[in-house]
């Protein structure tokens, strides 16, 4: 004969599987038809127990970052929700279309999970790492350089300074290599600073690849899985912005190192410099 326990575990199971697939299926709709004007995502979400119990976690009081690493998820992006009130299903499908859009309509975000607990509810979405699109560094670093020169073709305001149209970089090999280590020692040993573990400054590890530079810079980035997505947060932020729009420099190296294991799971690293004149 089974324990009562035991009874109640099958039925509660039975009665939750048919209610995450009704919200699971009304949050795709949303998804699908698109919201705040942009386009609809036709590839689904999936359900994932990892996140559900990241959303629980998350009910707790633990931080996003916390949550993922307690349930080993490794995702190389993510976000969070929080949301109250009367939620049913579809209820859920329209609070997500009105006040949470980019995350319903991010193509990247492929996982969702969720815990709900009277009358709140904790939503987790993420992309794991095994759907990263950064394939190959070479057309990587050429598209970065791309969308760069595109950006510094036209002026802009950077925070408070307004900035006029610049010329183009050139792609530099000495840079790449050391946008690349740097970039690599970030992800192998999880952090995410200018400033190496020895002590090493962004203008060090310019001169460490043998480069002779008169003015050198450098962006960081982390979490961002294309490169469009890269150079956009880049000119969102002042400072980056001003870095990729400084007339000065002639010359940029990109580079990405990605580690599952760290916190961030992926890391950039854009060097610009203006080398010395040649004698």
């Amino acid at each position: 004969m089974k324990s009562p326990i035991l009874i109640w575990s099958l039925l509660l199971a039975l009665a939750s599987a048919p209610a995450c697939a009704d919200f699971l299926h009304e949050v795709n709709e949303a998804r699908a038809e698109g919201c705040g004007g942009r386009a609809g995502v036709k590839l689904p979400l999936r359900s994932s127990a990892k996140l559900g119990e990241a959303a629980r976690h998350l009910q707790r009081g633990a931080s996003l970052r916390d949550a993922m690493q307690a349930v080993g998820y490794h995702g190389v992006k993510s976000s969070s929700i929080h949301m109250s009130g009367w939620l049913t299903d579809a209820n859920v499908a329209r609070i997500f279309s009105k006040r949470f859009c980019e995350s319903l309509v991010d193509a990247q975000l492929r996982d969702i999970g969720f815990y709900r607990k009277d009358r709140e509810m904790w939503l987790v979405l993420a992309q794991p790492y095994s759907e990263l699109p950064l394939k190959d560094p070479q057309l990587i670093n050429e598209r970065v350089l791309e969308l760069v020169n595109e950006a510094r073709s036209h002026a802009r305001r950077c925070g408070r300074e307004t900035f006029a149209a610049a010329g183009p970089l050139q792609r530099s090999p000495i840079l790449e290599r050391a946008a690349l280590a740097h970039a690599k020692d970030m992800a192998a040993h999880d952090y995410f600073e200018h400033t190496s573990r020895d002590g090493t400054t962004p203008a060090g590890r310019v001169t460490q690849q043998g480069y002779k530079w008169r003015v050198t810079g450098e962006n960081l980035a982390a979490g961002i899985t294309t490169p469009e997505e890269a150079v956009q947060g880049w000119l969102e932020s002042p400072h980056h912005c001003a870095n990729l729009m400084d007339p000065r420099y002639t010359e940029m190296g990109v580079a990405y190192a990605i580690n599952p294991a760290s916190s961030l799971g992926i890391y950039w690293t854009q060097v610009f410099a203006l080398p010395q004149p040649r004698k």
